[in-house]
């Protein structure tokens, strides 16, 4: 593979990199106090919109991972800021958590069902007939369809859960109108966080555990991509993909002495 630049700045990802099924993985609290200590810009990724990066710094905390709040980026975040880069102080009907409004409203954004400029779709832990039924009729009188990430299904302690993915479907399916997704695996998701950091894709890796996200995601920006399995992909999975990581390795404790 083609030579790259030393490795000035990480994007990781959050949900089988760092953690697993509720538990740290072996080695990530290690990892982020030498990512800390190395001075070097780094960002913890999440599609997860419900929660704020404070929320998920605290939640993190509990786990010995410790983040400043600053160092995490969401699919909620990138989303504002698209929405705000797109149309400044526009208006939006919001399906999602606090993650979801709370950036909403820090951009500027009004978030109303009256006429809004975008129907914005994220994550929640209970999704509303009535709130799918509203944003229907509003995407079918004209307001743009916006969702967080196109992740079908999410974890739980119980099995799978349907996500932002399948009921962007559903209304997509009602409406004749397909959602612009900005989290992983579109590639504006890294740029967004490439700009928070002021990195360089030349110089920058990206960790994760999902070849259909992150390191589709990653490759499409330019980064070098390492696949953790620890998560989602196993090696004999990356190889029915097109494309391939930069590297693999077992875990994030394996990248310690890079730091």
């Amino acid at each position: 593979m083609t030579e790259r630049k030393a490795i000035e700045s990480w994007l990781t990802d959050m949900d089988g990199v760092l953690i697993h099924e509720g538990q740290p993985v072996p080695g990530a609290p290690e990892f982020l106090r030498r990512m800390r200590a190395s001075g070097k810009p780094f960002l913890v990724l999440t599609n997860n919109s419900i929660y704020t990066p404070r929320d998920l710094q605290a939640r993190l905390a509990r786990m010995d991972l410790h983040l400043a709040e600053e160092s995490i980026w969401t699919a909620a975040l990138a989303t504002a800021q698209f929405l705000s880069d797109q149309r400044p102080g526009g208006s939006a009907y919001v399906i999602g958590e606090a993650g979801l409004t709370t950036a909403m409203h820090a951009v500027g954004y009004v978030l109303s069902d009256y006429a809004p400029d975008y129907v914005v779709l994220g994550e929640t832990r209970t999704y509303s007939f009535e709130a799918i039924t509203k944003a229907v009729r509003l995407i079918n009188d004209g307001a743009r369809f916006i969702c967080t990430n196109p992740d079908p299904t999410g974890p739980s302690t119980e099995g799978a859960l349907p996500a932002a993915g399948s009921v962007a479907a559903m209304i997509e399916k009602a409406t004749g109108k397909a959602p612009y997704f900005v989290g992983k695996p579109n590639p504006m998701m890294m740029r967004s966080a490439l700009n928070t950091i002021a990195g360089h894709s030349e110089s920058t890796a990206m960790i994760g555990d999902r070849m259909d996200t992150d390191i589709l995601c990653g490759l499409e920006a330019g980064l070098e991509t390492i696949l953790v399995l620890t998560g989602i992909s196993n090696r004999v999975e990356a190889e029915r993909y097109p494309y391939r990581p930069s590297r693999i390795v077992d875990s994030v404790a394996d990248l310690i002495d890079e730091l």
